[in-house]
């Protein structure tokens, strides 16, 4: 099946979902809370788009709207603005994205929306271990939206001209070098492309002769009501059924990529 890059639509509050809401910034957010706000049809969702909105970004309401307050907001990167609550009374709200600082922070919804580089920095203040000192949660996460791939050599070896250092480099790779004793780990870490695979023609069921109508209803008319209702149930989608495995990639790294030096490198090697 031909897949096709995927390119970001416009949000809008009629696809909004704890996905996109991380491509918005503090004025998108007000924007769209005014439109909900101004529209009949969309005033009663407004309780699921903050819920939304709140995933993304801290949204306090000011209590005392002076100027020392709104300094002080402003000062830890708030932005302010009177909005309308669904009851139609103007209060003023402070609003401020949230930072993706700390591993703990990466999610599902928003690991498509840092960058590789951004990815090292965090991957950087969080670590001391390695790659495999991550909880596998975490990995899972890095995964959905990176290709990532680790080697550990001795630190004169790690950037061997040829080697797998130079070719992930060369195709892309951000990389973070952690420090092992003379050894060092290099964590290598590319955005997977958006993709999408094109929905497939619906089939063509033939139309019932009225024979066969006659047939099914008879059918239907012998068949126990709970056994027919049971069979019904056995075909409808359980979203609890969808686990993180079901969406899992997971970067296989090609053996000839792999520069061990075995032949220069002992096994007692120092990973201290």
């Amino acid at each position: 099946m031909t897949l096709n890059m995927k390119q970001k639509p416009t949000v809008t509050l009629k696809n909004l979902n704890k996905g996109n809401v991380w491509d918005l910034q503090e004025n998108d957010l007000f924007r769209l809370w005014e439109s909900a706000s101004k529209n009949a049809d969309l005033k009663d969702n407004m309780r699921h788009y903050f819920d939304i909105f709140h995933t993304a970004f801290e949204i306090e309401e000011v209590k005392v709207d002076k100027p020392e307050v709104i300094k002080k907001y402003e000062a830890r990167g708030f932005k302010t603005s009177l909005v309308a609550k669904d009851d139609g009374a103007k209060v003023k709200w402070a609003v401020k994205k949230r930072p993706i600082q700390r591993v703990t922070d990466l999610t599902y919804e928003n690991i498509r929306h840092i960058s590789a580089a951004k990815l090292m920095e965090i991957l950087d203040r969080n670590f001391g271990g390695g790659w495999e000192s991550l909880p596998q949660s975490i990995q899972d996460i890095i995964e959905s939206g990176f290709d990532i791939s680790t080697t550990t050599l001795p630190q004169d070896r790690l950037k061997k001209p040829g080697g797998m250092y130079e070719k992930k480099v060369n195709d892309g790779f951000e990389v973070l070098e952690i420090p092992k004793g003379t050894w060092a780990e290099a964590i290598f870490a590319k955005a997977k492309p958006m993709v999408e695979a094109p929905k497939p023609e619906p089939e063509e069921k033939p139309r019932p002769t009225d024979n066969d109508e006659a047939d099914d209803d008879n059918d239907l008319q012998d068949e126990p009501a709970d056994d027919y209702n049971e069979d019904e149930d056995e075909d409808d989608f359980d979203d609890d059924k969808l686990t993180e495995d079901s969406y899992r990639t997971t970067y296989e790294e090609n053996p000839e990529d792999l520069d061990l030096e075995a032949e220069d490198v002992s096994d007692d090697g120092d990973y201290e």
